[in-house]
């Protein structure tokens, strides 16, 4: 399937018919929300618990649609949203391979830095715009690319025609090295689109380049002739030379058989794409049971050349190698992908992936944790022993309340007046926020650590700040009370989200031996499975927060009990995991010959670390 790399207009029109899909949801929800229950008449009561239940939903799935909808779409259909498919559009990973739901999940919450300044979404323009291959600060992050699929579905054909240019002799080796004949084969692609001045300046630094090939190959019986059509000479001729599968210069091993196997196999790959893409079209049941059986064997034969092809070209990406792993995506999506995917996999990314990728980042979770207890805790000193400072960074509001809170502590009432019928609304909203919030603390660790610290100092000194200023009112019981039944799981959490961003700024830090490309998408792997345990975390922290701190007429030991439950909780949570999962019987799964750790592994559920 040609491909090109899709760009920022195509781009911005597909998310704007996503954006408009998912307004038309919403809409059609909160009116099918708003007709459940008998018809009531208006009464002085207000709302009864039915609305409380009924917005608490509608605000729960704003959260699930904004964040969910392109994770699920892209995971499910193959990198592609209905605004992407409209267009021709596809999401996949480096090299052509299907998206996971991990790194879908990757791009779409650094999409928190890509939009800013909001709504703007500058900085994703900007780095579209920057780089290359046309990625965001997402896409660099998960290893994704957008690409836009032309309506052509086959390679061009390789094989020169018989006397055409280039017949001959066959070469052992072509003039030009790989690398030599990727910079040629740019320029004599992008030679139209330059001004006369910088085309001739541009092909004499080419033509002194190569200066040994164009005195050697054909090009040199071209006297008098141009830089620029010496150039185009050469192209031609080594073009032709690798179609008939002579190997590149300097080339040694597997690399040899690069243009071999792509000469001789392509024909085959161009057939596999004519019946994949009927099969698409109208199912697999159309081939019939024979049919299908041949299908399977040209899928493996298929394999087979692509790891040779891999193999062979030693690193660099080609139009070939894109192809080809895009049309074993295909294949395998069709195959296997409808049924790889299960509750029990997302059970095990929550319940043991996640813990056990929290026991082995402790260091950057350790990190967060300092960076945001310690400024609470010298906030709270400062404003314990100088009150009068806290006006210089606490919010008027916070301020107000706290002096509320003398006059609510004499009452024996709690922090806040109980919501009771709202309780839900306010669980909903709470678990958005905080959520949101983690994701935040996440995404800004592609700004090298620098937005993640910031986040994280700025809430530990209002943290700190508030309970000093409690604390100096003599009242600072209340406030405990209150967050008490729920801090142990939220501020675990926002700590993990901040490891999660400490991940990102190692990468492009301290990558190791990697490279930054490299540490980027394998630590972005890492990170999103810190993620999954953080809303794991905030799901019962902001449950606990809307239903249970507002309670004013629990004691401060029994909202203290609860806190001492959910830190049990918490330990054996993380604790969870430690034994390897046992291994599924031959014919155990349900994918039909794919083994268990490959689809986790296509799923973007597990990892190697």
């Amino acid at each position: 399937m040609q491909t090109v790399i899709a760009g920022v207009g195509s781009r911005a029109l597909a998310a704007l018919i996503d954006a408009m899909i998912c307004l038309v949801a919403l809409i059609v929800l909160g009116a099918f929300l708003a007709s459940l229950g008998p018809p009531r008449v208006p009464s002085s009561t207000g709302p009864d618990v039915l609305d409380a239940w009924t917005a608490a939903i509608f605000f729960f799935a704003v959260f699930c649609v904004l964040w969910g909808y392109y994770v699920v779409f892209e995971g499910l259909a193959d990198g592609q949203t209905p605004g992407k498919k409209l267009l021709h559009l596809r999401v996949v990973r480096d090299g052509g391979y299907s998206v996971t739901f991990g790194a879908s999940a990757v791009r779409n919450l650094v999409r928190l830095v890509d939009i800013q300044p909001f709504p703007c979404y500058a900085v994703g323009i900007a780095s579209v715009v920057i780089s290359e291959s046309g990625k965001r600060l997402g896409d660099i992050v998960a290893g994704t690319i957008v690409v836009r699929e032309a309506v052509m579905k086959q390679l061009a054909p390789l094989v020169p025609k018989a006397g055409g240019e280039g017949a001959g002799p066959v070469a052992l080796h072509t003039t030009l090295s790989e690398d030599e004949y990727t910079v040629l084969e740019h320029f004599i692609q992008r030679r139209g689109a330059l001004d006369a001045t910088r085309r001739g300046q541009l092909a004499a630094q080419l033509a002194s380049r190569l200066t040994a090939s164009l005195d050697a190959g054909s090009a040199a019986a071209m006297p008098g002739a141009s830089d620029l059509a010496r150039l185009v000479r050469l192209y031609g001729v080594e073009r032709d030379a690798r179609a008939r599968g002579v190997a590149s210069r300097h080339e040694k091993g597997a690399a040899r058989e690069r243009n071999v196997i792509i000469a001789t196999r392509s024909p085959r790959w161009n057939a596999f794409a004519t019946k994949l893409a009927e099969a698409q079209r109208i199912g697999l049941r159309s081939l019939g049971e024979d049919g299908l059986r041949e299908f399977v064997a040209e899928y493996r034969d298929l394999a087979s050349d692509l790891a040779r092809l891999r193999t062979a070209a030693r690193g660099r990406e080609s139009p070939e190698l894109f192809y080809l792993s895009r049309l074993m995506a295909g294949a395998h999506n069709l195959l296997y992908r409808a049924r790889s995917f299960s509750l029990l996999d997302v059970l095990r990314l929550l319940m043991v992936d996640a813990p056990r990728e929290v026991r082995r980042s402790w260091r950057p979770i350790f990190l967060a944790a300092l960076l945001l207890f310690g400024p609470a805790a010298i906030a709270y000193t400062a404003v314990l022993r100088q009150p009068a400072v806290a006006s210089t960074f606490i919010p008027s509001g916070m301020l107000d309340r706290a002096e509320e809170g003398v006059r609510r502590a004499r009452e024996g009432r709690g922090y806040i007046t109980d919501p009771q019928i709202f309780r839900p609304v306010m669980a909903s909203q709470i678990i958005a926020n905080n959520v949101q919030v983690t994701f935040a603390v996440f995404a800004f660790g592609i700004t090298a650590g620098l937005g993640t610290l910031l986040v994280l100092v700025l809430n530990g000194v209002s943290l700190g700040g508030v309970f000093g200023l409690y604390a100096s009112k003599g009242i600072a019981r209340l406030l405990l009370a209150f967050v008490a039944p729920h801090g142990v799981l939220e501020l675990t959490a926002v700590c993990i989200g901040g490891g999660a961003g400490f991940l990102l700024a190692a990468a492009l830090l301290i990558p190791g031996p990697r490279t930054r490309k490299r540490a980027l998408v394998e630590n972005g792997g890492r990170a999103i499975r810190l993620i999954a345990a953080a809303i794991v975390l905030l799901l019962a922290a902001g449950t606990l927060e809307g239903f249970v701190s507002p309670i004013e007429w629990w004691p401060l030991e029994a909202k203290l009990a609860v806190s001492g439950a959910t830190a049990a909780l918490l330990a054996l949570y993380l604790s969870s995991g430690r034994r390897p999962a046992p291994t599924l019987p031959a014919g155990g799964s349900s994918t039909a010959g794919a083994s268990p750790d490959e689809h986790r592994e296509l799923l973007g559920l597990g990892g190697r670390g």
